[in-house]
Parts: C-alpha cells; sequence; structure tokens
C-alpha cells in the first residue's frame, strides 16, 4: 500500500510550474471508530477530464497537504485500501491554503480482492504473483538486520548456523528495490538494517521478466524513502546485554547504529544511508563422529566439545540521486561501498580412540586440544546508473548499468595442542585465501499497453569473473606430506546473455501473465595445477505463466508455473580442499551443474471483515540438485565436496492468517509443511555413493501483539523449524521465541523497544540445533547451542514520515561468494 502511496505523489510533480501557487490541506479519519487512516490517498483532479494533477499521502494523524497549485476548480479523490472512495467536486482553489477540514472515509465491508488486513493497519497484500508484508508489523525485528524480518515469512526459516531457506531450499534470489542481487542472501541481507525496510515481497512463482535464477523464487527487499518534499530522517541506535555465559574467552559485544536521509525537493530526489553493527554470539558446541577403515579393520572415534563463538561486525555507507529532468525522462544513480567480517573460534576438546572394528578391543588413545579460528572478510564497492523514457503512448523504456568490484580474503588458523600442557603444539595449519572479483550488468526493457494489456520485452548481459589464491603452510611441515594438493589458484568466468517477452492482461475476473525468457550461458574455470579448462556451455528456455482468479471481492484462486535455476556460485567450483575446521576439510567441483527446477502451485486468498487468509499447494521437481556431501578424507578427517545428488522432489503447502480478533489483538501466524525426497547413484571423488533420503518438514513463524494503549505495544513472536532431511543425514528441530516491548514519544517521532531475544529461561530448549550425518564408513552428529535470554535496546527517531522506495544500491555478487 505505501508502495502505490509513493508513486502517486512521485506523478505528482511534473514538473510544470506557476508564477502564483496554493496549497490544499485537510485530515483523512475512518467514519467509524473516528481514528486518523494513515497513508491514505489524496488526488486533485481536473473537473473536465480527470486527469492527474497533483497528489499527497496523509500522514500518521491523517493530514495531508497538496503543495504549490494554480488556482481554479478541481476534483478531489480520496482513497485507501479497505475503504470506499470519495469524490469531492468543486473544490475551489482561490486563496493561499484551503482547509477542506476532516474528511471521512467508509468502510467498504468487503475489503479489495488483493488486501489481507490487521487490526490497526494493512500488513500483508496477495496479488496474482506474490505476496506482501508489512515489516513494521515484526517488532521483534527492530534494530537487527533484514535476516530478522524475513524469517517471519510463513515460507522461510533461519536455522542456527545462519542458513535461510524459502520453502526449504537454500536456493533463492534476494531482490532489493527490484533490482536482482545475485549475492548470497545471508550476507546481503545482514548488512541491510531492518529499520529502513518499508515491507518484503514473496514471489514464490516469478515471471519471465526476472531472472530465473533461485530454486525457491524471489524475495524483494523494498526500503523507505521521503514521502513528501523537504528533509526526512530516520535514525536507530541499539545496544545489548547477555545473561547467558558459556565459558568463552570473550564476551559478546553488541551495539550499533543507523541512519537513513532523504532530501525531496521537485525534480530532484537524493537518499543516503549508513549503518554499522556489531553482533558478536556466544555459544558452545558437543559433537560425536566415527570413521571405519575397513582395510585395517580399524574404527576411530573422536567426540569434541568446546567454545564455538562468532566476532561479527559490519558498516557500510549508501547513497542515490534521480533527477526527473521533465515527466517523461528519469535519471538516476547510486553507489554502495560497505565491509563485513566474522570470526568463527572453535575450541574443543578432543578424545581420540581407536579400536578393532570386529572385537572393539582398544588399540590406542588421546587427549588433544584443539584452537580453530576461521576468518572471513570482505569489501564491497559498487556504482549502477538507471534511465528510464515514457513515450506519449505511454509506453514505456528503460536502460540501466551496474559495476561491482570486491576483495575478499580470510583464512583459517588450526591448531592442535597437547593437553592439558597447551603450550606444546602438535601441528599449526594456516590455509589463507584472496578472492578478488569484478562483475557487470547490463539491461534494457521495453513496455507498451496493448489490448487493454501489457507487452514487455527486455534483453540483458551479466559478466562476472573471480580469481583465487590459496595458500597452505604446515608446522611441522613432515606432518602432512601432501601439502602441494592444499595450494593453487583459480580463474572463474560466467556470462549469461538472455532476452525475454511476456504479456500481462486482464478479462473480467481473471487477471493473467504468461511469457518466455531464453538464456545462453558459458562458465570457465582454469586451475593452475590443470592445463584442461573446465567449460560448461548452457542454452535454455524459462517459461513462466500466472493465473488469478476472483470468484468473489473476497475470495480468489491462484495458479502459477515458473522453470527456475539454481546457479553454481564460484566457492562451489573450487576444487582446491580448505581446512574448515580440525575434523573437516571443504572442497568442489569445476565440472559441477547448476539445478534445473519446475516449479508449479495453486492457492487460494480469503479477505474477512477481521482479517484475511491464503494458502497454496505446490510442487518442485529438481535436477542436479547441489548437496555437501561428506566422506572420509583421513581416520580422524571428514572431506565435504559439493556434488550433484541425482534427483529430488518436493510438494506441500504454505499457509499464512492476519487476524484481529478484538481491537487491541492482532495475529499472524505462517506455515509451511512439506515432503522432500533425494535419490541417486553418484560419485563422491571417484568413490561411488547411493543418496535416498525422504521425510516431512514443516515451520511454523509466528506473532501476537498487544496495544495495550495508545503508545505502548507488546509483541511474543516465535520461530519453529522442525526436524528436515538431508542427502546423508537430518537437520534437528530449531526453536527461537522473543518478547518485544514498545513505547511511543513525541507524537510517534521517537520509539523506544526493548526485545528478550532467545527466550530460554532454562526449559524452552531454545536457540540448539543438531545436525547428524552418515555413511557408511562414518557417522557425524554435532549439537550447536548458541546464545539465549539476550536483552536488547532499541531507540529510533523519525524526522517527517518515510514512504517507499529508497533506491539504494546493495553489494551484488560479491556476497554471493562471501
Amino acid at each position: 500500500m505505501k508502495l502505490i502511496c509513493s508513486i502517486l505523489v512521485c506523478i505528482s510533480f511534473a514538473g510544470i510550474s506557476y508564477a502564483q501557487t496554493f496549497s490544499v490541506k485537510g485530515r483523512i479519519i475512518d467514519a467509524q471508530s473516528q481514528q486518523p487512516i494513515e497513508y491514505a490517498s489524496a488526488v486533485l483532479l481536473q473537473e473536465d477530464d480527470s486527469l492527474l494533477v497533483a497528489g499527497s499521502v496523509s500522514r500518521a494523524n491523517g493530514t495531508f497537504e497538496i503543495k504549490d497549485r494554480a488556482p481554479g476548480n478541481y476534483l478531489l479523490k480520496i482513497s485507501f485500501l479497505g475503504y470506499n472512495t470519495r469524490f469531492i467536486a468543486q473544490v475551489a482553489v482561490k486563496n493561499t491554503m484551503l482547509n477542506l477540514g476532516v474528511l471521512q472515509l467508509t468502510p467498504s465491508g468487503k475489503m479489495l480482492q488483493e488486501v489481507g488486513v490487521s487490526g490497526h493497519k494493512i500488513t500483508s497484500l496477495n496479488k496474482i504473483d506474490k505476496q506482501s508484508y508489512d515489516a513494521g508489523q515484526f517488532e521483534s525485528a527492530k534494530g537487527g538486520s533484514a535476516i530478522d524480518v524475513i524469517k517471519n515469512l510463513p515460507s522461510v526459516a533461519v536455522n542456527s548456523q545462519g542458513d535461510i531457506t524459502v520453502r526449504g531450499a537454500t536456493g533463492f534470489m534476494v531482490m532489493v528495490n527490484g533490482k536482482p542481487v545475485l549475492a548470497d542472501a545471508e550476507t546481503v541481507l545482514t548488512q541491510l538494517p531492518a529499520n529502513a525496510i518499508d515491507h518484503v515481497e514473496l514471489i514464490t512463482a516469478p515471471s519471465a521478466k526476472y531472472d530465473p535464477d533461485g530454486r525457491g523464487g524471489m524475495i524483494n527487499i523494498v526500503t523507505k524513502k521521503g514521502a513528501s518534499d523537504g528533509f526526512t530522517l530516520n535514525a536507530n541506535v541499539q545496544g545489548g546485554l547477555s545473561t547467558t555465559d558459556y565459558g568463552n574467552l570473550e564476551n559478546p559485544k553488541r551495539f550499533g547504529a543507523d541512519a537513513t536521509v532523504s532530501f525531496k525537493q521537485r525534480k530532484w530526489d537524493v537518499s543516503a544511508g549508513g549503518n554499522y553493527t556489531r553482533n558478536d554470539n556466544s555459544g558452545y558446541r558437543e559433537g560425536d563422529v566415527y570413521t571405519k577403515n575397513f582395510t585395517r579393520n580399524t574404527i576411530t572415534r573422536f567426540p569434541s566439545a568446546g567454545e564455538r563463538s562468532f566476532d561479527r561486525y559490519n558498516y557500510a555507507g549508501r547513497f542515490s540521486v534521480s533527477f526527473a529532468a521533465d515527466a517523461n525522462n528519469t535519471f538516476s544513480a547510486g553507489f554502495y561501498s560497505g565491509k563485513r567480517y566474522q570470526a568463527r573460534l572453535a575450541d574443543l576438546l578432543y578424545h581420540n580412540t581407536t579400536a578393532d572394528l570386529t572385537t572393539g578391543a582398544l588399540i590406542s588413545s588421546a587427549t588433544y586440544f584443539n584452537s580453530n579460528l576461521q576468518r572471513k572478510e570482505g569489501t564491497f564497492n559498487l556504482g549502477n546508473f538507471d534511465y528510464a523514457h515514457t513515450f506519449a503512448n505511454k509506453s514505456s523504456l528503460s536502460a540501466g548499468v551496474q559495476y561491482e568490484h570486491d576483495n575478499l580474503y580470510g583464512g583459517t588458523l588450526n591448531r592442535n595442542l597437547q593437553y592439558p600442557n597447551t603450550k606444546d603444539t602438535i601441528q599449526f595449519v594456516n590455509n589463507p585465501y584472496k578472492r578478488p572479483i569484478s562483475a557487470f550488468r547490463a539491461k534494457v526493457d521495453y513496455a507498451t499497453p496493448i489490448s487493454g494489456g501489457k507487452l514487455e520485452s527486455g534483453i540483458q548481459y551479466r559478466h562476472d569473473t573471480q580469481n583465487g589464491i590459496f595458500d597452505y603452510y604446515v608446522t611441522p611441515a613432515t606432518s602432512q606430506p601432501d601439502i602441494d594438493q592444499f595450494r593453487g589458484t583459480t580463474h572463474a568466468r560466467n556470462e549469461i546473455y538472455s532476452v525475454y517477452s511476456q504479456y500481462t492482461g486482464k478479462a473480467g475476473a481473471l487477471e493473467y501473465n504468461g511469457g518466455l525468457r531464453y538464456e545462453y550461458a558459458t562458465r570457465t574455470v582454469n586451475l593452475s595445477f590443470d592445463p584442461n579448462p573446465h567449460i560448461l556451455h548452457l542454452s535454455n528456455l524459462f517459461p513462466a505463466a500466472n493465473l488469478l482468479y476472483h470468484f468473489t471481492q473476497t475470495w480468489s484462486m491462484k495458479a502459477g508455473y515458473s522453470k527456475r535455476v539454481q546457479r553454481t556460485s564460484n566457492l562451489e567450483l573450487n576444487p582446491i580442499p580448505e581446512r574448515e575446521h580440525s575434523e573437516t576439510l571443504e572442497e568442489g567441483d569445476p565440472d559441477l551443474l547448476p539445478e534445473f527446477i519446475d516449479l508449479a502451485e495453486v492457492g487460494v486468498n480469503n479477505t474477512f471483515g477481521k482479517g484475511s487468509f491464503f494458502g497454496t499447494f505446490y510442487y518442485q521437481h529438481i535436477k542436479n540438485p547441489i548437496q555437501r556431501l561428506n566422506s572420509v578424507y583421513a581416520d580422524t578427517i571428514l572431506n565435504r565436496v559439493y556434488s550433484n545428488a541425482g534427483a529430488a522432489q518436493q510438494f506441500g503447502i504454505e499457509a499464512g492468517l492476519n487476524v484481529s480478533p478484538v481491537k487491541w489483538c492482532t495475529l499472524y501466524l505462517g506455515t509451511n509443511i512439506y515432503h522432500y525426497k533425494i535419490n541417486g547413484d553418484i560419485s563422491i571423488l571417484d568413490k561411488p555413493v547411493t543418496i535416498a533420503n525422504q521425510q516431512w518438514a514443516y515451520t511454523i513463524n509466528g506473532n501476537v501483539t498487544f496495544q495495550f494503549a495508545k503508545t505502548w505495544n507488546v509483541q511474543l513472536n516465535a520461530n519453529y523449524l522442525s526436524k528436515r532431511p538431508t542427502a546423508q543425514g537430518q537437520d534437528g528441530s530449531f526453536f527461537v521465541p522473543n518478547t518485544s516491548v514498545r513505547k511511543s514519544l513525541m507524537a510517534g517521532r521517537m520509539k523506544v523497544g526493548v526485545l528478550w531475544q532467545n527466550m530460554n529461561m532454562g526449559f524452552l530448549g531454545a536457540n540448539k540445533q543438531r545436525i547428524t550425518t552418515s555413511g557408511p564408513a562414518f557417522f557425524t552428529t554435532t549439537n550447536y547451542i548458541t546464545e539465549t535470554d539476550v536483552i536488547m535496546i532499541n531507540l529510533g527517531f523519525n524526522l517527517n514520515r518515510f514512504a517507499s522506495k529508497l533506491k539504494l544500491p546493495v553489494s551484488e555478487t560479491g556476497d554471493r561468494e562471501f
């Protein structure tokens, strides 16, 4: 809704100037409750032909003002979703200021087809190809990042490792204000402050005009911007403290700040934003592993326990400017620069034993201490330029380019030490890397009205290159004679050429769109130790179609189909082993194939007096699913290799409910229940492996909000992820509850929030997850226990109101590789 209102505001200033101008103002309220209506649209139309002259959006107190209008008689149109539109004729603008006083809107009694409501304001919209969620309804996200917002959506889950899934898949595309971000979702979303987000759009069956990347579809983050001419400011500071002690070497640090400013005046729209976040995490890890050596007929067990903590910080600055040269031409540009740092410390005590596989007789035993520090850093820099032109026949042309250069670096320090004399080193491994990356994107889109609908076509070119330098140092050198296979350089190059066309229209109660996208892609991987380049050519069609049929004004049904691709990251293609930690190596496959997904869905939407509901059944067939599979490298080391694991199928149902049973209480509930099956005969490092696993899984995200007073708000929320199958095992359940209390001050300009994160209270079992994998020659299970009962305080200030959408750029390719 806010996006629609913002578009109206932008349209209103067409660059017309007058010698003498006047203003119109008023206050819009609900005719039944007498409460002010925020974000209602007030539009002046010409009396003779009803052409748009100017418009505005109502503020939190219901007031609006339409500035700088020429004198004359106008028609005023007042509208808001869920209310009957009101027209006021013969609005005579003659004086310097025309005050129309209080203007009442009457609830329609039956919401528009697309609208879902809460007890206080619209929090979700269901459209032909997407669901839209107001970020402000998730109080536990305030002061956090975009991850804290999207993890509340019905189909989204976040596990203990920070992995984000949509409909059970880690592969999905992130967009920011409609601009594709081909980056790792967790990295991108971590760098976007939740306070800057207006709403989130979940696009599960994208049309042909979108990139086909992502098995789970797309998530579009729409950020805030100034709603009217003048200066707008949003600033937030937050800090937190820990209440649980895990005996870690350091106490976690939590603090941060973010600010977004916008200045809009006539033809110019300038915005800037910046943020710094320090969000450490303390924790503990318990692991149990065994490997079997059938040649020597032995079994080696190496259970471990100890600290697993994270030091994390990121900061970024963003700037954008838009210039409307006239009513038909707009130029815009943006720049982004940021840094992200993460250090994971695992200090673990190992108890190793080797026994006879047949008799169980003990052969040897040892106890040692392992300190493993894994560091990842990245600097990200990019710029973009866009141009849009509207022709006299209402057709439009847009073009854009984007360039990015990033520097990714880090490494792993692995120390095996004697115990209890930890000053005596058994082995020290230093595994540093550098992975600079450059990426370029250019596209042109054209849209024209045809037969009451819209035909859209476009072309696009994408290119990225990445050089990798991987070193490996061992002390003493004699402890690892195969050291050379851990060193080398890589060069990866990706190019994608694409063209699409689609048509969107409406016939009576039926809305529809359909289109086709063609892509030709090449991928080349060169390795320092292999004279033969690894080359992949792909030529594919990606059809897509969506239908939405309105049975009544409150009931509708939708159906959709989309062909998708989950592309490989350059890291997944790197065959040089990395020492992930003491017991694990990780490597990629330069011949890895991308996943191809056929996605189909059918669902219903319903709005009723106190809320809305939707339910969607979906099916996915996945060809070449990419899995991280384990095999035995040595008695105490497992090797994780990215491989194509046969084929997979998934079907499920997702549902969402927004309801306000009483005026002071609002309930939001989202769930996804699905069945996943994977099978196939594959080879891991020239060893045959059979993959076969299937299981039901589900996620539940929900919150209940209590408005005890006009300025007091309390929300309870919870996120639950059930056990779910993997190619070689199972990820355990994961539960995170939170409570937030918010107080509004200064007529809503300032808000103070207190958040109780990861509530455990000693008995809820929150924020821990067990991950288990197994094969013929190994078994591993690890319980990750992460910090609970964290108290956060957030202070926010708004000077004027924000609408959407603030087109601040974010890192594209580099974040994916981080």
